[in-house]
């Protein structure tokens, strides 16, 4: 099978192609036929952070067709279509832990379903699981036009949630109108309090999802309500650190906590992966949420693929394809 993998030379993100066997499910594995695969700014931020200057597989969800189920894989069969978080996503033939595997709703096609396991549970976990959004309640999100942003804004409008997204492009606020936002903040810099307290009526945003980073931090912490509630999920702008006004955090009694899977085992990845299939995916099979795509590539276009990531010009997903995905 091919299988693509990357590494860093001279700052540039090399991709090359490797021939390597299928590999055999194990038990409780799946073995896709993959039809599409997302791209995660996440993986290419690890990947230059590392330095590798061997080739590394690239890749973290995918979605397919069932090949083959190893012992203790149901309840999943041969010839079901499936996506999933996964190792190595890039490439013809992939493995899935059962646990971390949802059905393809039968009303999404094949880039669009590759479009939805990482945003969808990296949603799920901060709005859902750790940020208690209830309805009526204020979101806000900086950097809304990512992958991530647009799944959450898409979530948080199905809870019935209000929504104010900022970002450096006024289009893309424009165009996120269509999925119910309902104040677009067209900045790049931590001056968006006004705008949200104005919104409020001057209470704040019950809960902010930071994808920015560090650069805002301080602004978002400024623009929580009482007993607010703020998610770091990434920091694009590079910045890991930032100032924390702690005579705020005590007497408003805000909650800060951090998004990520890295340091969950599989009992609790499965909760998030049960909840997204639970909550989520009827959402998605009845066209209440539809995945946001900005672009798709075939595979041999990954290059082009994450040139177009750091371009930071995307608006929701980056997809790529296998030849008879659609």
């Amino acid at each position: 099978m091919h299988q693509y993998q990357a590494q860093v030379r001279d700052g540039q993100i090399h991709i090359t192609q490797k021939d390597a066997a299928s590999p055999l499910p194990g038990p409780g594995q799946l073995l896709l036929r993959v039809q599409a695969a997302g791209l995660n700014r996440g993986e290419i931020l690890a990947l230059r952070q590392s330095g590798a200057d061997t080739p590394a597989s690239l890749g973290i969800e995918a979605a397919g067709e069932v090949i083959a189920v190893g012992a203790n894989g149901d309840p999943f069969q041969v010839g079901q279509r499936v996506m999933g978080r996964c190792k190595g996503a890039f490439a013809e033939h992939v493995l899935l832990d059962a646990r971390d595997a949802m059905p393809v709703p039968a009303s999404l096609t094949w880039d669009q379903a590759a479009a939805v396991p990482i945003a969808t549970m990296v949603v799920y976990d901060m709005l859902v699981t750790q940020g208690r959004l209830m309805a009526g309640e204020w979101l806000l999100i900086t950097g809304i036009s990512s992958g991530v942003g647009v799944a959450a804004l898409q979530l948080a409008k199905a809870l019935g949630a209000r929504v104010i997204g900022t970002s450096g492009s006024a289009d893309k606020l424009a165009a996120l109108k269509a999925e119910g936002l309902d104040l677009g903040i067209p900045t790049r810099r931590p001056d968006f309090h006004d705008a949200v307290q104005n919104a409020t009526e001057g209470r704040g945003a019950n809960l902010v999802v930071n994808i920015v980073g560090g650069s805002v931090l301080a602004e978002c912490v400024r623009s929580l309500a009482f007993q607010g509630r703020l998610a770091t999920v990434g920091y694009v702008d590079g910045v890991t650190s930032g100032p924390l006004d702690l005579a705020a955090l005590h007497s408003r009694r805000l909650r800060l906590f951090g998004v990520s899977s890295k340091g969950l085992n599989a009992a609790q990845r499965q909760d998030i992966v049960q909840g997204v299939t639970r909550d989520v995916l009827p959402l998605i099979a009845d066209g209440r949420i539809r995945p946001v795509i900005d672009r798709t590539y075939p595979f041999a276009q990954l290059a082009e693929a994450i040139a177009h990531l750091e371009s930071n010009t995307q608006l929701g997903k980056i997809v790529v394809t296998g030849a008879q995905a659609g």
